[in-house]
């Protein structure tokens, strides 16, 4: 038996002064295992609170951007010009994964009720082709598409912003971007998490950028610390040139030259030609009914949003709050779902550009109920018995999220990414940002894994201009019509199923917005055949259920990194940031 199949629940407590009670539990296979109880196990990761206003609120990463966001709507701005503001102070004081040389999407629900899906994807150069990333035998070369210069896409950050702004903004470009300036030559004070994972990069920055890198590594060798402040000069004359010319003063001009000529010394393939024709597209949103509930979510080439549908209505037919919150009744059956959505992600999903997306079809009910046909409660199904399903008709061929809304009522919804953690890695000299490693997001072979296990097929290969797959799940929530809640987070491949259960914990487990966010979770994603889960999310009775009924459960993982809004009865507004993080909702 493969190690991979053992449940490792012996929990040592060394440093404990009393002793806690042991049970036995027994494994799916019959063998027993000792599990040491903690009275003080919980459904939750913290007793956070969440933060209460009426007139707008802003839900980010870091404390500095979700009060840059909250001036703008203080100002009278709305959530537009707010996300905007936002998302440039987020470049500025959350390098980790804010960006202006990664992308994401944008999913908005106006004053009026009308709803707009903005992909700012990064998209794969025009010198890019199928088999970059292979070796003459065909075969994946390890971290060829995750590190350094060729790793990059297009960036559409830059583009999807200016593009929210002149469809849906409000106040004066220039003013949306002064307090990112602000923040990038006066400096910020780095927090905790900031000065480590700075600290912790500090070789690969040195090994990609050259020994003598001015950006993100101090020049003695130190290390960072909580509290020191944080200059970002060339970040700064960056974004004046984004303030004075919109999408030029990044895709031409100063920035442009700097960008291409850093792609030129690292052996990137980024040009030009590529800058200059790089667009953000308006799409048509997701929108499909959960009971009383519209689900507003992200088109392919995001995953999400169809993805969410299909597990939403694979588990609508089920007492899921009768039986309970993470029981093992409803956690089978969502582990099912997750599955099956998970395997048809990997069959069918890429940039409707490029390939045809069984988009209605794999989101119809009649599909759906024949995707569950093969469920069996007594049993786990193995996901080697699992594939994409069939469409008849089909023609074959790191990341952060914030939330927002105005005293309108009007809603943003925002993931954007870098993908990895400082993406590439690679800084652009003389520009002071990070650039994405999004090509890893194709599928750089068929049926190999990519950086977070996700398998892809023929709809997710590599070509020219194409986005690549993601899964990145702005959400936006109606009830009875009107806006209830606005939702999302990074985590790879973990974001659609984070985003799915802090859903069902409001709709179904009738949890305030800070509690379904403080709750703890679990992941499956078709393959590997494992749950992911973190710790103590199933008590003893719910985990005994799984392993009885075949299931392989890995304990340890931190899931999400929510930033979230509801809108209560009384017109209040709840902002719920995650506790796993520094995230924090700042509302007025």
């Amino acid at each position: 038996m493969k190690i991979a199949r053992f449940l490792l629940l012996l929990v040592f407590f060394a440093s404990c002064k009393t002793q806690k009670p042991v049970s036995e539990i027994k494994r799916g296979d019959g063998l027993f295992e000792l599990f040491v109880e903690d009275e003080n196990q919980n459904a939750f990761v913290s007793d956070k609170k969440g933060v209460f206003n009426s007139s707008g609120m802003v839900a980010s990463a870091h404390f500095k951007a979700s009060e840059v966001g909250t001036q703008i709507l203080k100002k009278g701005g709305n959530a537009a010009d707010a996300a905007v503001a936002t998302f440039f102070a987020l470049a500025v004081v959350h390098p980790f994964a804010g960006n202006l040389g990664g992308g994401g999407f944008a999913v908005v629900r106006d004053a009026d009720g009308n709803s707009h899906s903005l992909d700012f994807r990064e998209k794969a150069p025009l010198k890019a082709h199928r088999d970059m990333y292979l070796d003459e035998n065909g075969d994946v070369i390890k971290g060829k598409s995750t590190l350094g210069h060729l790793a990059s896409g297009v960036p559409g950050a830059v583009d999807g912003m200016v593009s929210l702004h002149e469809k849906l903004g409000s106040k004066s470009w220039s003013s949306l971007l002064q307090p990112a300036i602000d923040l990038a030559e006066k400096g910020v004070e780095l927090t905790a998490g900031q000065a480590r994972g700075l600290n912790r990069y500090k070789e690969t920055f040195r090994e990609v950028n050259g020994q003598e890198t001015p950006y993100y590594v101090k020049a003695d060798g130190s290390d960072f610390e909580e509290g020191e402040v944080f200059v970002q000069s060339d970040l700064a004359e960056a974004l004046k040139r984004i303030q004075k010319e919109g999408a030029d003063g990044f895709y031409k001009g100063i920035t442009a030259d700097l960008l291409v000529k850093e792609m030129e010394k690292g052996g990137g393939i980024i040009s030009h030609q590529d800058l200059e024709e790089y667009e953000a597209v308006w799409r048509e949103p997701i929108v499909r009914d959960y009971k009383n509930f519209n689900i507003i979510s992200m088109p392919p080439p995001s995953s999400g949003g169809v993805a969410l549908i299909q597990l939403l209505r694979l588990t609508e037919p089920y007492p899921l709050k009768e039986w309970g919150f993470n029981s093992g009744k409803t956690a089978q059956v969502m582990i099912e779902a997750e599955r099956r959505v998970y395997a048809d992600r990997a069959k069918w999903l890429g940039d409707e550009d490029f390939v045809k997306v069984p988009v209605k079809e794999i989101m119809s009910r009649p599909y759906l109920e024949e995707r569950w046909a093969s469920f069996n409660e007594a049993k786990a199904t193995p996901s080697s018995e699992i594939e994409g399903g069939k469409v008849p008709y089909y023609e074959s061929d790191q990341t952060t999220h914030f939330s927002i809304v105005d005293k309108n009522r009007m809603a943003v919804s925002i993931t954007t990414t870098l993908n990895g953690a400082y993406g590439s890695k690679v800084v652009v000299d003389g520009g002071g940002f990070f650039m994405n490693n999004e090509m890893d997001d194709f599928s750089v072979k068929a049926g190999v894994p990519n950086m977070f296990g996700l398998v892809g097929n023929k709809a997710n290969e590599i070509q020219p201009g194409k986005r690549m797959l993601s899964s990145m799940t702005p959400t936006i929530v109606e009830k009875d019509d009107q806006l209830f809640l606005v939702a999302g987070t990074p985590g790879g491949s973990t974001i659609i199923t984070s985003v799915y259960q802090t859903l069902l914990n409001v709709m179904e487990h009738g949890m305030s917005m800070q509690q379904a966010v403080n709750a703890r979770k679990f992941h499956h994603q078709w393959l590997p055949d494992k749950t992911y889960t973190e710790e103590e999310t199933f008590d003893m009775e719910a985990l005994q259920y799984l392993l009885n009924t075949g299931y392989q459960v890995e304990i340890g993982r931190s899931l999400g990194r929510m930033d979230c809004i509801m809108v209560h009865p009384n017109g209040l507004l709840e902002g719920a940031s995650d506790p796993r993080s520094e995230n924090t909702s700042v509302g007025y």
